[in-house]
């Protein structure tokens, strides 16, 4: 009877702190982000541009590996607008799960991330859909360069957004 009591304890205690870390809906909470960088989970407050946003805590994210046209700052390069009502429409007011890299930040302060709603991650659907290019800065993106750049190589050979739409995609670097 003692060994079956030494076995259930720990089990207990695994399915206690997996109770305490969910909210009532079975969902890991917010306040539970245990990343060095920022937050793993968050709600966006509001869309910047195609490629930035800002969470409800006031930290800004810039997603990872892409760029997007400018839209902002008195710029507007073509396709810049649509970029950031794309990107508004999947994920402002949304909560959305936020996973780091090499480096967390870049030089303007913004926190560096691949962004994910329940529909995909964000980051790659901008790049496959022709509303980004590759932007690759190392460290960060390293283990993942190729697959972006074969998703912007099928959005350009299909002509998808951007690579459709303007004479000279601005974001190319």
């Amino acid at each position: 009877m003692r060994l079956a009591q030494r076995a259930t304890a720990p089990a207990l205690a695994l399915a206690l702190a997996l109770a305490l870390a969910c909210d009532e809906g079975g969902e890991a909470t917010s306040s539970g982000g245990a990343d060095p960088c920022g937050p793993t989970r968050a709600r966006v407050a509001r869309v910047i541009d195609g490629d930035t946003v800002e969470l409800e805590g006031g930290e800004r994210v810039r997603y990872l590996m892409i760029d997007t046209p400018e839209s902002t700052q008195g710029k507007l390069d073509c396709f810049g607008h649509e970029a950031a009502e794309l990107n508004r429409s999947l994920v402002e007011g949304e909560v959305v799960d936020l996973e780091y890299d090499a480096e967390c930040t870049d030089i303007y302060g913004r926190l560096l991330a691949y962004v994910r709603t329940e529909e995909g991650e964000i980051n790659r659907a901008l790049v496959r859909r022709g509303y980004a290019c590759v932007y690759h800065i190392p460290p960060n993106g390293d283990d993942r360069v190729a697959e972006f750049r074969s998703l912007e190589y099928e959005a350009q050979t299909l002509g998808a957004g951007l690579w459709g739409a303007c004479s000279i995609p601005t974001c190319v670097h």
